[in-house]
């Protein structure tokens, strides 16, 4: 089961029309191809993802993009909130899963992955699931080791020297360590596996309590360890893949700045996130967009069609424009003496000529008139955009922009 219903309010402009999972990605993908990537790749091929916020981008995108063989008992299907179990939408993590219980009752499985939709990182959720099995653990939590002074951000884990967890403390001054590594803590990723008896015992028990915020990482999983049933934690950095040297790798992309962060890093040369290996693939849909194409090489008037560390998608055109650090979406446009560096292109974006955009995000569908620029006075920007902490301008779907001063060309 995948958790898909965040609202992602830290977002911006880019969770206004839809969820968080649903967030363009690197070019062509949506931020819950990641997980779903993981799951297949794994040999998980019966998923349930539960929407709730302003789903119909994430249930069409699954619906067109994501068909597994019913031949083979494969599918993935999305679960929107039904009140089943009363009047009210999801309340929590938790409270997701409760009232979709009557998927897992239909399915009988032994054991249930939940999982968050909107994170970026690679796993074999297999080698978890055998950690699971051989700790005889009611439960498992998946936790990536990160610096002390880093944990205080993050939900930790205190775990014992066999990694059973004895507590969980929720951004604390003072992190517990690891045993054996005082250097590093154990932050929670908020993926869980589940033994199905355990998890549906606890989830009826959670129901009843009115102070409960029927949340897995706050409530569940606390309740879980007081009670004394086996709940361990799984050292995501023991994780290993095929064609991959190392898988550290895990980022919540929660805000602006943290999502351009994770979009800048795939055009590094060596990327922590690598989507090209062929091994442990990133799927999403297929396209019929045509290749990427740059025109013109008018050395003496600067019109070169050029990009450089940079991802550009399918129906690109580059028509005299230039690129630098930055990530096209399919059927992005960048018009002569244009210039667009360290800046994010959702689909169907038309860069005008003479316009020039730097450290920006901007969103589907949306036409930069000639001369426009953007990122270059903030206060400006600010005055008519969403300005992040770092300082990146985002612009929404659709929006309307002031054409610029043009220069002329010679």
């Amino acid at each position: 089961m995948i958790l898909a219903g965040g609202e992602g309010r830290r977002l911006g402009p880019l969770t206004l029309e839809r969820a968080k999972p649903a967030v363009p990605f690197g070019g062509r993908y949506r931020i819950c191809d990641v997980v779903l990537s993981n799951f297949v790749n794994s040999g998980l091929h019966r998923i349930k993802v539960l929407t709730q916020y302003k789903s119909a981008s994430l249930e069409e995108h699954i619906a067109r993009a994501w068909r597994l063989s019913p031949m083979l008992d494969s599918f993935i299907e999305t679960i929107p909130a039904q009140q089943r179990t009363g009047k009210s939408w999801f309340k929590g993590s938790a409270d997701a899963v409760f009232q979709c219980q009557h998927v897992i009752s239909d399915e009988e499985p032994a054991l249930v992955t939940i999982f968050g939709g909107d994170h970026i990182y690679k796993m074999d959720v297999g080698q978890m699931i055998e950690a699971h099995i051989h700790h005889r653990a009611d439960v498992t939590v998946a936790a990536v080791p990160v610096p002390l002074e880093e944990a205080r951000a993050f939900g930790v884990l205190e775990v014992d020297a066999d990694f059973r967890i004895v507590a969980f403390h929720e951004k604390v001054p003072n992190p517990p360590p690891i045993p054996g590594r005082p250097e590093l803590a154990l932050a929670s990723m908020g993926n869980y596996v589940f033994n199905t008896d355990a998890l549906l015992a606890r989830l009826g028990e959670d129901a009843t309590r009115e102070n409960s915020q029927h949340d897995f990482g706050r409530d569940i999983l606390p309740m879980m360890v007081a009670r004394g049933d086996r709940v361990f934690g799984y050292d995501y950095q023991t994780n290993e893949l095929p064609g991959e040297t190392a898988n550290s790798y895990w980022r919540d992309i929660g805000t602006v700045d943290s999502y351009f962060d994770a979009n800048m890093d795939l055009v590094r040369v060596k990327p922590r996130f690598n989507l090209y290996n062929r091994k442990w693939p990133i799927r999403t849909g297929i396209t019929h967009e045509p290749p990427a194409k740059f025109v013109f090489r008018d050395e003496a008037n600067f019109r070169i069609g050029t990009a450089t560390e940079s991802i550009v998608s399918l129906g690109c055109i580059i028509s005299g424009g230039q690129i630098h650090r930055s990530v096209l979406g399919q059927g992005c446009r960048v018009n002569s003496y244009s210039e667009v560096s360290d800046t994010i292109l959702l689909e169907n974006v038309t860069v005008g000529r003479h316009a020039k955009i730097r450290r920006a995000i901007i969103d589907k569908d949306v036409e930069i008139p000639p001369g426009a620029r953007i990122g270059f006075d903030l206060e400006r920007d600010r005055e008519r955009w969403y300005v992040s902490e770092a300082g990146i301008v985002v612009i929404p779907k659709r929006a309307k922009i002031e054409p610029g001063k043009v220069e002329p060309e010679e």
